[in-house]
């Protein structure tokens, strides 16, 4: 057995879902405590120094680098995790592919229409609805990777469809809802782009030159991929869905002459960089939400809309949506899953945090309500982690001594 080195040794674990969720939660936490401490000018002065080519129109915020740049590697690597999961693995049943599918309308759907209910009577504040709607993909998986190490991989593919779906529904929401221009001349070179970055995939022609040689990666794919990334910028389109396509994009299969495909030689590249870069910066430049006027809260509708949506709301829609459309449709659940494991992900559904925090940005201007509503995102994604983690944590327990049963129902021992 050859021994390992030390960097390749870190890049192993970096790999694991349970490191990487660790350094997201801690640099989360920094991130929280920071900006509520005296040296709270300094990180929103780190946050808000712009850097970047003007020319390009990308003199950008850190923070904003870090939640549209540094976070489409992430992205990237979920869309291609998807890709796999579609053409080799458990989505390749149609009848179990829908129903995340369908789970995450419902977990759109229900919120928005909590947080109405809320409103109903004040005009003024009813541009929030979209607030709930969101799910943060990132820290989701990552408490999931956190206390659920027993439970079955079939939660975990079920959380990232779902979670993939709310967040393209969530984009498609701030773009035509919140968004005041877009850009259709950039969005069509992006997606005019993603389509000559598909066809370079499939290994025809000069994609095929590109496959035999060793440096398409670098002098090819990574500037094609940051001029793909540019246009989706500049058409208002939410920069990270062009990481989501270009991982739904790349080819699976294996041609003659290669050992591994190029989606899983650049999944096992980039894993260790999210990992340990891109997921813990944007976590320390997102997460600094400051507590302010949390006593208000309590009677605020903007805030209780929010949390009430997040946490109830994302259990009513996505639990709700699956068992009905099990009920209503061929669609099945995995036998590995049981419902219990299903409710305590679709409370885990509730964590909104990066994407919430961004409508609510869009939908109020600065000012009390604006803070009232980030304040409800704040508390409803620490509910929705304390209560989620409880039912998680326990069925992870229940996995470990009883083992996870295989599509026979028999229980398989996990090792």
């Amino acid at each position: 057995m050859v021994k390992k080195s030390g960097m390749h040794a870190i890049a192993d674990a970096l790999r694991r879902d349970a490191v990487g969720g660790f350094l997201l939660i801690t640099a989360a936490a920094i991130a929280l405590i920071w900006a509520n401490s005296p040296a709270a000018g300094l990180y929103e002065s780190i946050r808000g120094f712009e850097v970047g080519p003007g020319a390009l129109h990308l003199n950008l915020s850190i923070g904003t680098w870090a939640a549209d740049g540094l976070l489409a590697i992430f992205f990237f690597i979920v869309g291609a995790e998807l890709k796999q999961e579609f053409v080799h693995g458990e989505l390749r049943n149609p009848r179990r592919a829908m129903l995340p599918i369908i789970a995450a309308i419902g977990g759109m759907i229900v919120p928005a229409l909590i947080y109405v209910a809320f409103n109903a009577t004040r005009p003024e504040t009813l541009g929030g609805w979209g607030i709930p709607m969101a799910t943060d993909i990132a820290f989701a998986l990552a408490i999931l990777a956190v206390v659920g190490r027993h439970l079955p991989t079939a939660l975990r593919t079920f959380l990232l469809t779902l979670a993939i779906v709310d967040d393209l529904g969530a984009i498609m929401v701030i773009a035509i809802f919140y968004t005041d221009k877009l850009n259709f001349f950039a969005l069509l070179g992006a997606l005019l782009l993603l389509g000559l970055f598909a066809y370079l995939q499939q290994g025809r022609g000069i994609a095929a030159a590109l496959d035999r040689s060793s440096f398409p990666m670098l002098i090819i794919y990574v500037p094609l991929a940051f001029v793909i990334w540019t246009f989706m910028h500049e058409s208002g389109v939410h920069a990270t869905i062009a990481g989501v396509a270009m991982g739904l994009l790349m080819r699976t299969s294996v041609h003659k002459g290669e050992s591994d495909s190029p989606l899983h030689r650049v999944e096992h590249a980039l894993r260790p960089w999210s990992s340990a870069l891109a997921l813990p910066i944007f976590a320390l430049m997102s997460a600094g939400v400051v507590f302010s006027g949390m006593g208000s809260m309590i009677t605020n509708t903007v805030a209780l809309g929010i949390i009430f949506g997040l946490v109830g709301g994302k259990l009513l829609g996505i639990f709700g949506g699956a068992w009905l459309t099990t009920k209503l449709t061929r669609a099945e659940l995995n036998p590995t899953l049981k419902w219990i494991d299903i409710c305590g992900m679709s409370i885990l559904g509730g964590i909104g945090f990066t994407v919430s925090l961004l409508i609510s940005e869009l939908a109020f201007p600065a000012g009390t309500v604006l803070d009232h509503a980030k304040g409800g995102v704040l508390i409803a994604s620490l509910l929705a982690t304390l209560i989620s983690a409880g039912i998680l944590m326990r069925r992870s327990a229940h996995y470990r001594r009883h083992g996870v049963p295989d599509i026979a129902g028999e229980p398989v021992s996990k090792g």
